[in-house]
């Protein structure tokens, strides 16, 4: 009856929005001002040549504007966290600060994040979408000194992103002006938070501006360590110089923030789900052996997983005349991105498994190293102490020039990027411990003794690797003007990459014998078709077709399995901006060949898969009242694959549905202004593995607000998420997917927030 209900609100939410606001803004056609069509002149940098920009009604693409505003009523717990707002985005933001697995419509994923790319100033972070232990959301953290966020869905991002038609979420950095203006803010929670946040932009010269700010922070988090293991500063630095042909950018930003890394546990333990943490004082340091000379060191888990180091980039667009303009943008990134974390090896068992029968596997009673004597009903577990130290760098550039000739708008760019990175792991290294919150190891027991009582034994792997990688392509744009109302669009790259790889493992740690090394030589090529149809200044259209890629990266070679994915992508959307009520809605169709998934215990599955769905965004602006809806309903499909039993099944760990409805209601008063918002997310049933035999429940989420601001520059704020304390389960165990284990979105929490405007 739950499901039932739960898809028929899903239905109606998003129906009507889609229908009622289309119905009643052509019943009330109207002249919009210039402020009402403040949302339709938005800018969007991102799925453009060069990053040159168009407006939203006129984009032949799917692509969400996030407002500085809309950030800040999210009160996002993460980078992934804000792609909530995002329709056609699955993000399961419940890792920590970074290393989420996000999920794009129509693409199979199931781990990590391998359709995601993440832009500062419209230029990648990183060379390749992600690693093993590393995906986009790891190198971003959220603070003040973002002015808005787009995220492009499809289309464009096969030709100006990575070569596939997957997410592109762009961060733009605020920039000064002329006026000094500035914000202190300082946030604290019910978990302990505390942080301190500010900005400060201005002029240094004529027409040179600048940007500051940043954060500090710490918390023993939502999920109580009994330490503080959520800790991260930031300070960012963005330079703006304006020429009488174009303007210069130049931007810095270092970050060092860590939080622990959540993993999935078992869910039996008479625990809250939304609070539960292994990983306390007592497992908090750990000796490990890290070479075959049995030399040990001693690691602090408090460090969690996290990202040390800086991006710097910039940018440049010149007018050249006669027609001509000239844009590059580059970014540099060098930094550590590690992982410590405790993480469960498989099925718990209740102690009494260890001390019952004839023959028991522990004598007497089961006892932790911190002097506590265990029920039988207590659970025990073997966990292990995980520890991936990964070194990253990349210098990616992207030059174009665009020429105006007649009703066509050509592009031609030259984008090359060169990455690698650096990687030492000790996997496993496995402990028996009593599985309750911040809970101690055993004494006396040995996870093989958990094994012999139907539990697991773990594993110990480590390795030491090496990978360097360089890209160069070229592409090709042009925006035909047919008609008035109608627009062509197309698009060609052609990518050359080599991809060099050298890896040693062993047990717990590399053997001195290099199993991989290996070079790939790689040639694609991408493109992209759209058609863009003008109703009138409220109404549009466009249909598009894209055939993208995706190559493989170092992991893949290692895992032996260095192929190319391809995806073929049919979309019609449709937009409609009076300045009151905006729709946007985009059908979808993908088909993708060559992809491998090891997720789920199984072996390598290689397969393709099939996508049919539409995502759909409204909003309506009805005086004080804003309401706005994301929705995505898609259903896909395992067309074909080596292993035949999962032919049939739906992709893992995507829901059919999810549907996001944001109100708010904004109060004008003597001297201040307040608004009450709120957020209901409806999310559907997924499966944890590609087999379907592990279902991870639907479940709803529910948040609510409240922001102040006086007319002398003093404001507050209270957010509550997750008030309903739902325990929705985003993922089961990856290693071993018939263990009852699951990773719970964090429970309910309360943060206010009070600054200062000047």
């Amino acid at each position: 009856m739950k499901t039932s209900q739960s898809k028929f609100a899903a239905s109606l939410i998003a129906t009507t929005a889609l229908f009622g606001f289309t119905s009643i803004a052509t019943a009330q056609e109207q002249e919009a001002t210039t402020e009402d069509q403040s949302f339709q002149e938005t800018i969007i940098v991102i799925g453009t040549p060069g990053g040159a920009g168009t407006s939203r009604q006129d984009a032949s693409f799917a692509v969400t504007a996030v407002s500085e505003d809309d950030i800040a009523r999210l009160s996002p717990q993460n980078a992934s966290d804000l792609l909530k707002i995002i329709p056609g985005v699955w993000s399961e933001s419940n890792g920590g600060a970074g290393g989420a697995n996000i999920d794009v419509r129509g693409l199979p994923g199931g781990s990590d994040s391998p359709f995601v790319l993440f832009t500062i100033n419209g230029s990648p972070i990183y060379g390749t979408n992600m690693l093993s232990f590393m995906d986009q959301s790891v190198l971003f953290r959220v603070d003040e000194t973002i002015a808005g966020v787009e995220g492009l869905r499809g289309g464009p991002n096969a030709i100006f992103g990575k070569g596939e038609p997957g997410l592109t979420v762009n961060f733009n950095l605020k920039e000064g002006g002329p006026e000094t203006e500035g914000r202190f803010k300082y946030t604290t929670s019910d978990y302990g938070l505390q942080r301190v946040d500010g900005v400060l932009s201005g002029e240094i010269s004529d027409d040179l501006y600048y940007m500051i700010g940043g954060y500090v922070s710490s918390s023993k988090g939502i999920r109580d360590t009994q330490f503080q293991s959520e800790e991260g500063h930031q300070f960012t630095l963005n330079l703006t110089k304006e020429l009488s042909n174009g303007d210069l950018n130049f931007f810095v930003r270092t970050t060092n923030d860590h939080t622990p890394w959540h993993v999935p546990f078992n869910l039996n333990g008479g625990f809250d789900p939304g609070t539960f943490i292994q990983l306390g004082n007592e497992t908090r340091f750990r000796e490990i052996t890290v070479n075959a000379a049995g030399d040990t060191e001693t690691f602090d888990f408090a460090d969690g997983r996290g990202f040390d180091g800086t991006v710097a980039g910039g940018s440049a667009e010149i007018d050249l005349g006669n027609g001509f303009t000239l844009r590059d943008k580059f970014t540099y990134t060098k930094a550590s991105v590690d992982t410590l974390g405790f993480v469960a090896a498989g099925t718990a068992v209740q102690a009494g498994a260890l001390t019952s029968g004839a023959t028991p596997i522990v004598t007497g009673p089961v006892q932790t190293t911190a002097g506590q004597t265990l029920s039988d009903t207590d659970f025990v577990q073997t966990y292990g102490h995980w520890v991936v130290f990964k070194d990253i760098d990349a210098l990616i550039n992207d030059l174009s020039i665009s020429k105006n000739i007649g009703s066509h708008d050509l592009t031609a760019g030259l984008y090359s990027a060169t990455w690698s990175t650096k990687d030492r792991w000790h996997l496993g290294n496995p402990i028996a411990v009593h599985n309750a919150h911040n809970g101690s190891p055993l004494a006396g027991v040995t996870p093989t003794d958990i094994a012999n009582a139907g539990g697991n034994a773990g594993f110990s792997f480590g390795l030491v690797e090496s990978g360097d990688a360089t890209s160069t392509a070229f592409y090709l744009a042009d925006s035909w003007q047919i008609i008035d109302p109608l627009r062509l669009d197309v698009g060609l790259r052609y990518e050359n990459a080599e991809i060099d790889t050298v890896v040693d493992t062993g047990p717990g740690y590399a053997d001195g014998t290099i199993d991989t090394n290996s070079t790939l030589d790689l040639e694609e090529t991408s493109y992209t078709v759209a058609l863009n149809y003008d109703f009138s200044d409220d109404l549009a259209t466009f249909v598009r077709y894209t055939d993208g890629y995706t190559l493989p990266d170092f992991d893949d070679i290692r895992g032996g399995s260095p192929q190319t994915l391809d995806i073929n992508q049919t979309e019609a959307g449709l937009k409609f901006n009076n300045g009151t009520f905006q729709v946007y809605a985009t059908a979808f169709m993908t088909e993708t060949t060559n992809f491998l998934n090891v997720v789920g215990g199984t072996g390598a599955q290689n397969f393709e898969t099939e996508s049919l769905g539409v995502e759909l965004e409204g909003i309506a602006e009805l005086g004080n009242f804003v309401g706005r809806v994301t929705a995505t309903f898609q259903d896909t499909e395992i067309v074909a694959a080596n292993n035949a039993a999962v032919v049939g099944n739906k992709v893992l760990r995507q829901p059919d549905y999810q549907v996001r409805f944001s109100p708010s209601y904004t109060i004008e008063g003597s001297g201040f202004q307040t608004t009450i918002y709120g957020g209901l997310s409806l999310v559907g049933e997924r499966f944890g593995n590609n087999g379907n035999t592990v279902v991870l429940p639907e479940y709803e989420k529910f948040d609510l607000g409240i922001q102040t601001h006086f007319n002398n520059g003093v404001f507050f704020q209270i957010h509550g998420d997750n008030l309903n304390d739902s325990d929705g389960i985003t993922e089961g165990d990856p290693r071993n997917p018939t263990a009852p284990n699951g990773r719970p979105i964090f429970g309910s929490s309360v943060k206010l927030s009070i600054g200062y405007d000047f």
